[in-house]
């Protein structure tokens, strides 16, 4: 990778006050590039126990990355107009070449023979080709490079291959920032720390951000039509450099991804989920009240027929005025009786029988505050049609409905995907889903009582409050054959999760509410961010010498890990 600091080439910058181009893509474009550190290449690297073989063989492959580099960059010198544009490029292509020189003399001569003897793996060559395919203006509806006549054509040549190596950089930069932080100088191979303090320096940072406002200066002229063909370009490039990471060959054994570890003889994997807020945007109770509003009857349009059914019937103003009403009311309720858990003094170390007890009162909150609901009518005369169609228009968690369709998938290792909410209708949740052809999700949510499909207004109270949360979870595994031991892995979002989290195998908390971290950690439970916890029960795993890695998750733990979006727990899950 470039690591001048390119300091001639300032003319080049664009103001920042404007957010550039190539800035949108990555930022754009970030969920996917967490991918590249969920892979067990990274995870191993970052523990510091990377085997040396599986180093030397991604050091190997990195010869030929940067030789490809090289090249697409003294193309795209030649299709550069302005003079200060290939004086960067120029600067760019001299680090690669000095780079090249680094990798001889830090590997000591292991590598040279190496290269010699290994050929280009399959990810290497996808990204390499590409490269220079788009270098060389194989680009769709783009002349090729001998036929460009104008030095406009070769600008925008040259800015379409600097916006197919931008990801490369970009990403090495982030890799390298992350690393950093989780390093253990004392203990982290020197081969490992060199390559670590290479891509967190602070002139590849810098690199990497004077390449980002080159690209986007060559990009100035360029139409809407050509900006879209760099975006596809930088996507795609993207996604075959994570694929080159989730390429390189491990020699050892690693604590995921869960489905690559996994043995379907010996283990099941269960996975739980929250619905409101972890994997919809909204909560349920908003559709619904929504729905209610929306078909209730106009106060100022009745026929005198129909005066008798809309006395039964609030009208769509008295509506949005109860709902309001009932959602001050449980708001305020909410907000106190977490106030009161916190009263409660604070765990020295992690208690859930505490935990469990003081969630009792929030469970007594919920079943008030739905009684509230139920007598207040609001739920009645909704239309089961309406409610469905509702559902399938929910839109949901960016990656949710991906990664439940990827494990239903996956016939190797037979997940059972079970989701538990509080919604007080079943028949949403799972509109939502068929959506997906998420059909075989078993849903254990509380249901609408219904006449001629429609509500009645009465609930039938499945999954209440908290306490009944965990006693169905424990209910479904209880009732799983005992061939198998299972695996669990919970995703919650709220306080109502929080037992749930805390008893399975893997308790996964994705964009956590502030009540759920303040009470969780009142009763002594640890928040981690997922990539540093897989990173530790990497490097604990090897250094221990676990005989199983299935060890390595369990329940009651008081340890939750974090996410902040659904592609993190499937590169988690699935890889």
């Amino acid at each position: 990778m470039a690591t001048t600091s390119l300091s001639s080439t300032k003319s080049c910058c664009v103001k920042k006050e404007e957010e550039g181009m190539a800035r949108r893509f990555w930022l754009k474009f970030r969920k996917e590039s967490a991918l590249s550190l969920y892979t067990p290449f990274v995870v191993c690297l970052a523990s510091g126990n990377l085997r040396v073989e599986t180093f030397r063989h991604y050091i190997a492959q990195g010869v030929h990355f940067l030789k490809a580099f090289a090249q697409a960059y003294e193309l795209a010198e030649e299709y550069a107009d302005d003079d200060d544009d290939k004086f960067a490029i120029c600067e760019l292509r001299k680090s690669v070449l000095k780079e090249l020189k680094m990798h001889d003399s830090f590997v000591q001569g292991w590598v040279s023979d190496l290269v010699k003897e290994n050929t280009l793996n399959s990810a290497t060559l996808k990204y390499t080709d590409f490269l220079l395919a788009t270098a060389s203006g194989k680009v769709e509806g783009v002349k090729g490079a001998g036929k460009l006549a104008t030095p406009f054509e070769k600008t925008k040549l040259a800015a379409y291959t600097l916006g197919t190596m931008m990801p490369c950089m970009r990403l090495y930069a982030f890799l390298g920032k992350e690393l950093q932080s989780l390093l253990d100088s004392n203990e982290c191979s020197p081969f490992y720390k060199k390559w670590i303090d290479n891509y967190s320096s602070e002139s590849f940072q810098a690199s990497t951000l004077q390449t980002e406002d080159l690209l986007d200066k060559l990009s100035v002229s360029l139409t809407g039509e050509e900006l879209d063909v760099i975006e596809k370009l930088y996507y795609q490039a993207m996604k075959l450099e994570i694929e080159f990471f989730s390429a390189q060959p491990l020699v050892q054994q690693t604590v995921f991804p869960l489905s690559k570890v996994l043995n379907p003889a010996e283990h099941r994997l269960m996975i739980f989920s929250a619905f409101d807020l972890t994997c919809t945007v909204v909560d349920s109770s908003a559709i619904l009240a929504e729905i209610a509003i929306l078909t209730a009857p106009k106060s100022d349009h009745h026929s005198n027929q129909l005066e008798n059914q809309i006395a039964r019937i609030p009208s769509a103003a008295d509506l949005r005025n109860t709902w309001g009403v009932l959602s001050r009311q449980y708001t305020e309720e909410y907000e106190q009786c977490i106030e009161t858990i916190l009263l409660t003094e604070k765990a020295e170390k992690f208690n859930y029988e505490g935990l469990s007890k003081a969630v009792e009162q929030l469970s007594d909150f919920e079943r008030r505050a739905n009684a509230r609901v139920v007598e207040s009518g609001v739920l009645k005369g909704l239309n089961l049609d309406n409610i469905r169609r509702a559902g399938e228009r929910l839109v949901l968690q960016d990656g949710s409905r991906c990664f439940f369709q990827s494990i239903l998938k996956n016939e190797k290792f037979n997940a059972n995907v079970h989701v538990l909410s509080y919604c007080w209708c079943g028949d949403l949740i799972r509109s939502a889903l068929s959506t997906g052809g998420l059909h075989v999700v078993n849903v254990h949510a509380n249901e609408f009582s219904y006449r001629e499909s429609t509500s009645t207004g009465e609930i039938t109270k499945k999954v209440e409050t908290p306490i009944d949360k965990v006693q169905k979870f424990s209910h479904v595994l209880q009732n799983c054959k005992n061939d198998r031991k299972n695996l669990t892995v919970y995703i919650g979002h709220s306080v109502g999760d929080l037992l749930c989290l805390l008893k399975a195998d893997v308790g996964i908390v994705i964009s956590s509410s502030s009540s759920l971290r303040r009470v969780g950690t009142h009763f002594g439970v640890s928040f981690i961010p997922l990539f540093p916890g897989l990173v530790k029960k990497q490097k604990e795993y090897v250094d221990e010498g676990s005989s199983s890695w299935s060890s390595s998750w369990k329940g009651l733990s008081g340890i939750l890990y974090t996410v902040s979006s659904w592609v993190e727990i499937q590169a988690f899950v699935l890889g």
